[in-house]
């Protein structure tokens, strides 16, 4: 027997409506028309009968009641003999039927440019404004450096351009930026390949062009199509084209970004720079915190000044000629950059100064060099170089880079032990590089950074140096790894969720090892000296380290280069002069090697000791203050005419040659 529908009134009333409305246009009418005619005919009857005034006649009674349903209905409901009422009811139709249209059609527009406006799809009409062309983590630390930038600004933009909802792109810039202040934030949507689409954000009237590298292996290949694109729709115009920073995180695509770019592009590797940083930063704690002082807008920052007073004279007089900037290089007319030039060296008439300052209009003459004490200058020698022994956890593409930039500084004897999850064909291959290097040995070792066992065997107090780098691990093993949170013993753990971003999965890997790692630092009383690689500035924030501690956030750190370099393009070759092996860095050297410890002394005197060492001395780090916040113990160009009294553990910050 088959099974009765127990369906109450309201369900069955919605069915039937379901499938009246899906009959289509004309019985939709239809119907609407009799449901109209079932309502407004008994009413005007009601009306009509109710009316004192109404005719005494029926004939009388019902011609009212056509009226009164003709001027509801708006078909005029005029009395006459039948033709005149047909021909009435046919205009009255007619023009109902067109204005109804043109209420259609004007509404279907208005809602489509609504929707186009929703949709991101319109173009932007804007001058001497910044395009950020496509979306990734890097996005939210580029819109607020470019936000600091431009706040001394009336009036000024930056539009994005990806393919993602032009909403919820805004909802996600406003969320995480917190204050735009002067600055419009236009976002449109639109594939970053596409030479029409690419118009949307007017990049031909853009002061600079910012490509961001997206997440995953086809990010560089993304890179390159979109330059590409750039240049089929905003073609190199000469003077005043706009500046075009890009980034690529392979070194091994890093010439066809550039030769993508054109001569006038600029191309940084995510991969050589943070190398470079890592490397430096192990073997000089600290110097990290330098490089986030500089490279941001906040702070200090590099800035060119004029000559003015200097020409003629010697770039070591130019050292003491400012008291609140420090002079570290030259800007030519050909706009090539000398860091770091020889004290004797003449500037130019042609010649900028470039200085360290607080803003662009801080850098202003003033000498110092009446306050320098020659007392209290000390004439070191150089110290000699000690063997170390240093730890490499985790493995990804860019540890055969810092393996070999470990090779060209270290001292003869120096060890290297390298942990890393699983046989890599890539650690086969550098062993292969590090073998011509007498002055690195590299032992390989199979073994879970995040597994506390691995860790205990290891005797991690007794290393010099420690260099924590986001492990890219098997996609077998993805799961599991995390586990190892819990602890040594046999008591089962559940796994994290499942991450798919390679780079996040690498940063969770990174704190759980971090964590054992502060877990045997405490043990030993030991502060570790560590140097570690992260993805996402926000996992830096939950990094169980000591306030200080050194970490080179790739993503952060990109970001804040090709800001940099948008606001003022000669800062590309001071950047690359500044993170390649054979050029000028940045140094943290004992301060007892250039004056007297334990004695007040004006810095000009430690910048005078440093020039005399062929050094540009601008700033110092505290020991004492080295775990107190916000900044650590890092004075980045304080006044020359301030006094300071240096300890035997207290470091000077200068820009030698590596």
């Amino acid at each position: 027997m088959a099974q009765q529908h127990t369906t109450s009134l309201r369900l069955r009333l919605r069915y039937r409506f379901d499938h009246l409305v899906s009959g289509g246009t004309t019985a939709l009418i239809g119907w609407l028309a009799l449901a109209c005619l079932a309502v407004v005919v008994p009413a005007s009857m009601v009306l009509v009968w109710s009316d004192r005034a109404a005719p005494a006649t029926l004939s009388g009674r019902l011609t009212a009641v056509w009226a009164s349903v003709g001027q509801t209905l708006k078909i005029g409901g005029a009395v006459g003999s039948p033709l005149y009422v047909l021909a009435s009811v046919s205009l009255a139709l007619v023009a109902l039927l067109f204005v109804s249209t043109l209420v259609s059609l004007i509404t279907t527009g208005i809602n489509r440019r609504i929707m186009s406006l929703r949709l991101g799809h319109s173009t932007v009409l804007e001058t001497r404004h910044t395009v950020v062309l496509g979306w990734s983590d890097q996005v939210f630390p580029v819109i607020g450096e470019l936000v600091a930038a431009n706040a001394n600004q009336r009036r000024s933009a930056i539009a994005v351009l990806a393919p993602q909802d032009k909403v919820w792109m805004e909802d996600e810039i406003s969320t995480r930026v917190s204050d735009s202040g002067r600055t419009r934030i236009i976002c449109r949507n639109g594939s970053t390949t596409d030479p029409a689409e690419l118009c949307r954000v007017s990049p031909r009237t853009a002061k600079a062009v910012l490509v961001l590298p997206p997440t995953g292996d086809t990010g560089d290949a993304h890179v390159v199509k979109t330059l590409l694109a750039l240049d089929a729709a905003a073609p190199g115009s000469g003077e005043g084209e706009a500046v075009v920073v890009a980034a690529v995180r392979d070194s091994r695509n890093h010439r066809t970004a550039r030769l993508a770019a054109g001569p006038t592009g600029h191309v940084l590797c995510v991969d050589d720079i943070v190398a470079r940083l890592l490397v430096s930063t192990a073997r000089q704690p600290g110097l990290s915190l330098i490089y986030s002082e500089l490279l941001d807008f906040e702070g200090d920052e590099f800035y060119p000044v004029a000559a003015e007073g200097l020409v003629g004279r010697t770039f070591g007089e130019a050292l003491l000629s400012f008291a609140t900037s420090s002079a570290v290089g030259l800007l030519h007319t050909d706009g090539s950059v000398t860091l770091n030039p020889d004290p004797r060296a003449a500037i130019g008439p042609a010649d900028r100064i470039i200085v360290i300052s607080q803003d662009d209009d801080t850098g202003v003459r003033a000498d110092v060099a009446s306050h320098v004490e020659e007392d209290a200058i000390v004439t070191a020698g150089p110290r000699i170089a000690q063997a170390e022994r240093l730890l490499l956890l985790g493995w990804n593409r860019r540890a055969p880079l810092v393996i070999e930039q470990l090779g060209q500084y270290v001292s003869p004897g120096t060890t290297l032990d390298v942990v890393a999850l699983g046989e890599y064909a890539a650690t086969r291959g550098t062993r292969a590089v590090t073998a011509e290097r007498s002055r690195l040995e590299v032992s390989f070792h199979d073994g879970d950074i995040t597994d506390p066992l691995t860790l205990a065997k290891l005797d991690v107090p007794s290393y010099d140096s420690l260099i924590v780098i986001g492990e890219t691990e098997p996609a077998a093993s993805a799961s599991a790894s995390v586990s190892a949170c819990g602890s040594a013993s046999d008591t089962p753990v559940a796994p994290l969720a499942p991450v798919t971003d390679p780079d996040a999965r690498a940063d969770d890997r990174t704190l759980v090892t971090l964590l054992h790692l502060r877990a045997i630092g405490d043990a030993a009383q030991r502060e570790l000296a560590l140097t570690t690689e992260m993805s996402d500035d926000g996992n830096r924030l939950l990094a169980p380290a000591r306030g200080g501690a050194d970490f080179i956030v790739s993503g952060r750190l990109i970001s804040l280069l090709m800001t940099q370099i948008s606001e003022s393009p000669y800062l590309a070759e001071v950047f690359e002069e500044l993170f390649k092996a054979e050029g000028h860095e940045f140094h943290l050297k004992p301060a007892a090697d250039y004056v007297r410890a334990g004695h007040e002394v004006s810095f000009a005197t430690a910048v005078e000791s440093a020039r005399r060492r062929r050094e540009c001395a601008v700033g110092y780090r505290l020991r004492a203050r080295s775990a107190t916040g916000p900044d650590y113990g890092v004075r980045i160009n304080p006044d020359k005419r301030r006094r300071v009294r240096f300890s035997e553990e207290d470091w000077l910050i200068v820009l030698a040659e590596s």
